[in-house]
């Protein structure tokens, strides 16, 4: 790595050039490796100065943003589970009177579709527009820290989700806050950084546009799905395993041997 002030060749783990003593921004390495960034100048001894977007530099996003877009993500993401399961429920699910019987087919193909949905929806934004609607919405963007193709990289990124979300997404948080370049676990093994990017204003509007549209038709079909009775009997993967139903003045959830009753109070 060159020293962006005097551009002598320094090792590239080195926070200060050993001949002018200049600070070198953490992670730069990253970006001038993959052509994101030029030359940043080097500030006093001991000052930081991040990579900044100028032409084709970069500054790499803040864990808060990269929060909040995944936030707003999860937010869309549900009202697109919320589709999903009500159409397996209603299919693979049996009725009782007014319980709701979930067989081991209905969960496994739920949990299916969802993981399914949370797959493409990541690769198919993020590898053709470099960032999802959350990520639109703040800012911020995926890029390659090499040479691997976009599709590959994007699918490497999201399959480790799996791993990145362990506990709360805490394992994720942990491993990118400890990195220089702010890298999850997935963004290290796919070579992907996430970088700040100020899109223009018919972008976010758009993005803002799709992720009211798509939580408005997830209100509006949910309801609609659960009134159609068109349950679908399996040979397979029958028993039951989820008991939801209500009584006169309560509610309940049933698992294995497990019960939980919400009552509702009513007054005279």
């Amino acid at each position: 790595m060159e020293c962006p002030h005097c551009h002598s060749q320094v090792r590239q783990h080195t926070k200060h050039c050993q001949r002018c003593g200049g600070f070198i921004p953490a992670s730069q390495h990253l970006l001038e490796e993959c052509g994101l960034t030029e030359t940043v100048p080097c500030a006093a001894p001991g000052k930081p100065v991040a990579p900044s977007r100028t032409g084709s530099r970069f500054r790499l996003a803040t864990l808060g943003d990269r929060f909040i877009a995944f936030v707003l993500d999860l937010a869309l993401l549900f009202g697109l589970f919320a589709i999903v399961d009500a159409w397996v429920f209603m299919r693979w699910g049996i009725f009782e009177g007014s319980e709701l019987q979930l067989t081991t087919a209905s969960l496994v193909a739920a949990v299916a579709l969802n993981a399914a949905v949370l797959f493409f929806y990541g690769w198919l934004f993020e590898a053709g527009f470099g960032a999802t609607l959350g990520k639109a919405l703040i800012g911020i963007r995926i890029v390659r820290t090499n040479e691997r193709g976009r599709l590959s990289a994007c699918a490497v990124r999201n399959v480790l989700r799996i791993v990145d979300g362990l506990g709360l997404y805490l394992v994720g948080i942990a491993v990118a806050a400890c990195s220089d370049g702010r890298q999850r676990i997935g963004d290290i093994i796919a070579n992907t950084a996430v970088v700040e990017e100020k899109l223009g204003i018919g972008i976010r509007l758009t993005a803002m546009l799709i992720w009211i549209a798509t939580l408005a038709g997830a209100g509006w079909a949910v309801p609609r799905i659960c009134s159609s009775n068109a349950s679908l009997t399996t040979p397979y993967f029958n028993q039951v395993v989820v008991r939801v139903g209500r009584t006169q003045n309560s509610a309940y959830v049933k698992v294995a041997r497990f019960t939980l009753d919400v009552h509702s109070s009513t007054t005279p």
